[in-house]
């Protein structure tokens, strides 16, 4: 696996949370949540993911849209999180550290692979 590649399994179930975080830190539109992600090592994370997620982020009240014309295109759908998305996100934040807390404990125990003399 590429360095910066990673098991996309394992940021799927995270990634709403991530999503959130990014449009708390700055009101965003897709591809610019896209490029953020991408600067932030997730190079593999593609469109087809993130506007999907947006979407039911959006669907679910999480985040709210509004439409900001743009001079290079059609007008920008910008993000940002509502007041049940900043509640999603502490939810999602604490949750996502004991998660980390208990699988890091068990994960970083040195395992002794079995010896293959004598197969």
């Amino acid at each position: 696996m590429p360095e910066n590649s990673h098991d996309p399994q394992l940021l799927k179930g995270i990634l709403s949370v991530l999503l959130l975080h990014l449009l708390a830190e700055e009101e965003s539109y897709g591809y610019d949540v896209v490029r953020r992600l991408h600067e932030m090592g997730l190079t593999d994370v593609l469109d087809g993911t993130v506007y999907p997620a947006l979407a039911r982020l959006e669907r679910g009240g999480r985040i709210t849209a509004r439409l900001v014309a743009s001079t290079s295109g059609p007008a920008r759908k910008y993000y940002r999180p509502t007041p049940a998305g900043y509640a999603a996100l502490s939810e999602g934040i604490a949750s996502w550290e004991g998660l980390v807390a208990i699988v890091s404990r068990r994960l970083l125990q040195p395992v002794n692979p079995p010896s293959t003399k004598g197969n």
